[in-house]
């Protein structure tokens, strides 16, 4: 990293319920990582997707992030006030011919063969009942993680025209986080592994916007014994505010750290130092996926 660069992370959970163990370690992580370059980490609501969302959510996750010691710097930034700056860029990429509306269904591209092949692109369609895709013309198969080295993407998947805004005017993550990245100033991004493969597509975003690519860096996720990923949508109990320390140790030993033991007497501002301290990349597992045990503190 340039000397001459502040660092800028941030944590960005969605709002569709409260935090689990596995939105603990992609907060915990990247908070060692921002803390670490001695950062800056900032909170950002993905609240986009309203039907996706659980009244009440947003505020209880800061709550937890609180009660963990998770403390973040400035103004937490919500997606919900950011519709203007979304739609200003696909104004902008429909009238230069950059995006275009389809009016394809699941099920067309399913038979298809599950990847978009530009059914829509020169139909001039028009924008009522249409999604809007923008037209990837310089796919991007292959990028730099700071863990995992040269990661690929599938080419069928790096060449697709991908949705920016929904046929039910929702606005797609992919568009989202980048332009919400790019205004925060957010040098790194530290998150889940499986958002690897979107990583592609924002990667061409910052292209088509003349905007300096941020580095990556994807931790291994929490899987149950089936091999499903801890989430919201799996029903992953919720971390306990009431006595943080346990959980907050073991989402230490899951990213690779050893907490000596009497470590757990001491304040979490003291817990987090020694994680700051103590934290390398170098010493993250070097897999995108790590089978839960039932270990303290791990509801």
């Amino acid at each position: 990293m340039s000397t001459l660069e502040h660092y800028i992370g941030r944590f960005a959970p969605s709002p569709s319920g409260p935090l689990h163990f596995g939105s603990l370690i992609a907060a915990l992580g990247s908070y060692l990582q921002a803390r670490s370059h001695q950062g800056t980490w900032l909170v950002r609501m993905e609240d986009v997707d309203p039907p996706r969302e659980m009244p009440g959510a947003a505020d209880d996750i800061l709550r937890t992030l609180d009660a963990y010691g998770l403390h973040w710097d400035g103004e937490v930034m919500y997606q919900s006030t950011r519709y203007a700056a979304y739609q200003h860029w696909i104004d902008t990429w429909l009238a230069d011919g950059q995006a275009y509306y389809c009016q394809c269904s699941r099920k067309q591209i399913k038979e298809a063969g599950g990847f978009y092949p530009g059914t829509c692109r020169d139909k001039r369609l028009p924008a009522q009942d249409s999604a809007v895709r923008i037209r990837v013309d310089q796919p991007v198969t292959s990028f730099t993680d700071q863990l995992h080295g040269t990661m690929s993407i599938p080419q069928a998947l790096a060449e697709e025209d991908f949705i920016i805004r929904r046929r039910d005017g929702l606005y797609a993550y992919n568009l989202a986080v980048v332009l919400d990245d790019i205004e925060q100033g957010v040098t790194e991004i530290v998150r889940g592994a499986d958002l690897i493969e979107p990583t592609g597509r924002q990667i061409g975003l910052y292209r088509l916007l003349g905007q300096p690519e941020v580095r990556y860096l994807h931790l291994p996720l929490a899987v149950t014994d089936n091999g499903n990923k801890l989430s919201k949508q799996n029903h992953a109990p919720a971390i306990d505010k009431a006595a943080p320390k346990p959980a907050l140790l073991a989402a230490m030993r899951f990213l690779g750290l050893q907490p000596p033991a009497d470590l757990a007497a001491c304040s979490l501002d003291e817990i987090l130092r020694w994680g700051t301290q103590h934290w390398q990349v170098e010493q993250l597992p070097r897999t995108t996926a790590i089978t839960l045990r039932h270990e303290a503190g791990i509801p």
